[in-house]
């Protein structure tokens, strides 16, 4: 077996050495000063600069009971009502597949499921996706000089995002209460490549609150009660160059999963003649601001489209359900109301009828964050490779070979087998298996706090269940107690 860091290396840098293979030439535009380096290292060992900010004291998240999630066999987790296999990717990086949670209300003879050793849990298990990862994630510069235009990436399928991936920073990238899983790749030579650490699992409390209600118009009763939300976390980063994505998959107890992409590491940069935009003038270098001393932070998208292939309650029998809220007035004389709310739904029926830049209601809900989609032209060169970011939403019908947004090989590819292709087959889509593709990112406009290492920026979405439970499935989770946690006790206030 190779060594982590040598086999880490043969694969990483394979793709960027293909990379600049394909982009090597060498144009001189003249003398530009090389930028200051003071104040730009991020590295806590070897930095000189005082932080003017008082400590945080750290935090730990402590089970004095001991986790509640179980992973079997490396890669099975489960959860409170949930049941996932997850696992490390070469192109996509972290893969979901086999998620289903547990409904107390369809019990049936022979359905009590065995979790823990000693812990019986009620309910059917009930299928909620076949499969979900980031299916590519588009990264195009906003520069058309002669030295930047090429600048624009396809980094799951020109790279990959699990070999690209590093350990993962004990206590920073993951709290205390974390579990590690290695990811294993072959490397390019057919070796076995091991990332240790690549992915974790953690419960998390944020002190946010599951549901609550006090009885507020009954003064005789003193009824209050809330419940606090514990999720789960499967984690992994990948460090495709100069950016660092971290990728969270979170699940809740009602049901809903959550997935977070945020970006961090450095900016891509160019040099520039300027320190100061006095010094500009009319000259406003259109690819971005200055962000230092003769240093541009040049404009550019994050664009990750998933592949998630919902199949509720089974993979057939789906449907893409259309939801449109629209105001209706009310005829005069019929009611002190002059106008309100009225909801239309309709089935989509095929691929085309499913394009949709607004997240729409099914078996489950897709619920947009906040957003971007790519404003480049559609016969654009880059976008043509990245057509799968012309819209937010799109529904196929489920085609093995389609899996990669970006079609299977993107290097020079044309765009001839591309999301945006597949879609265009018009094929059926009511009452079938379906796959659900989802594009969260956002425009990039560097500033200054981004220099020299970014700020963690977050995207994510919500699939979140619509009418899937008979009612809210954590009504009768149990709350917690002061005598339930003995390690801590609450802080004193004033």
């Amino acid at each position: 077996m190779a060594e982590p860091s040598l086999a880490r290396l043969s694969a990483l840098f394979f793709g960027f050495l293909l990379l600049l293979a394909t982009y090597s030439w060498i144009v001189d535009k003249g003398m530009v000063p090389i930028p200051k380096a003071a104040g730009t290292e991020y590295r806590y060992n070897v930095q000189n600069k005082p932080i003017h900010m008082d400590r945080i004291n750290p935090i730990s998240i402590e089970q004095p009971e001991g986790p509640s999630f179980l992973v079997e066999d490396g890669h099975l987790v489960k959860w409170a009502n949930w049941v996932f296999h997850v696992k490390a990717d070469h192109r996509a990086g972290m893969i979901i597949s086999q998620a289903t949670v547990r409904d107390s209300e369809t019990e049936k003879p022979n359905s009590r499921i065995l979790i823990f050793t000693n812990v019986e849990r009620a309910g059917e298990p009930r299928s909620v996706m076949y499969k979900g990862f980031p299916s590519e994630l588009f990264v195009p510069y906003m520069d058309p000089g002669e030295l930047w235009y090429y600048k624009s990436y396809l980094d799951a399928g020109e790279i990959g995002l699990g070999p690209a991936a590093m350990p993962l920073v004990l206590l920073n990238d993951c709290p205390r209460n974390a579990y590690y899983i290695d990811g294993v790749f072959a490397s390019p030579d057919g070796k076995a490549i091991v990332q240790p650490n690549m992915i974790c699992l953690f419960e998390r409390y944020a002190g946010d609150v599951s549901w609550r209600h006090s009885e507020i118009l009954i003064p005789s009763a003193d009824i209050r009660e809330s419940r606090p939300k514990v999720t789960l976390v499967a984690r992994m980063a990948t460090s495709v160059g100069n950016y660092d994505y971290t990728f969270d998959w979170e699940f809740q107890t009602d049901g809903l999963i959550r997935v977070t992409v945020a970006a961090s590491g450095m900016l891509m940069v160019k040099g520039t003649p300027y320190e100061n935009v006095d010094d500009l003038g009319d000259k406003q270098d259109e690819s971005g601001p200055l962000i230092s001393e003769n240093v541009t932070g040049v404009v550019h998208d994050h664009l990750i489209t998933f592949h998630l292939d919902m199949d509720i309650d089974g993979p057939m029998n789906n449907s893409f359900d259309k939801v449109h809220p629209e105001k209706q007035r009310v005829p005069t004389g019929k009611s002190p109301r002059k106008s309100y709310l009225k909801v239309k739904k309709y089935v989509a029926k095929t691929e085309k009828d499913a394009q949709s830049r607004l997240g729409n209601p099914a078996g489950y809900r897709i619920i947009p964050g906040g957003n971007a989609v790519s404003l480049l032209d559609h016969d654009d060169p880059p976008q043509i490779r990245g057509a799968f970011s012309n819209n937010q939403i799109w529904v196929t019908r489920y085609n093995r070979s389609e899996q990669f947004a970006g079609g299977v090989l993107v290097y020079q590819s044309h765009g001839d087998d591309t999301l945006q292709v597949w879609s265009d087959r018009d094929r059926s889509i009511e009452n079938n298996d379906i796959v659900l593709w989802y594009t969260l990112g956002f425009h990039h406009i560097p500033c200054q706090e981004d220099y020299p290492v970014m700020p963690t920026v977050a995207a994510s979405f919500e699939l979140k269940p619509a009418n899937f439970f008979e009612s809210n499935p954590v009504i009768g989770v149990a709350p917690i107690f002061e005598k339930d946690l003995p390690v801590c006790r609450p802080f004193a206030s004033s």
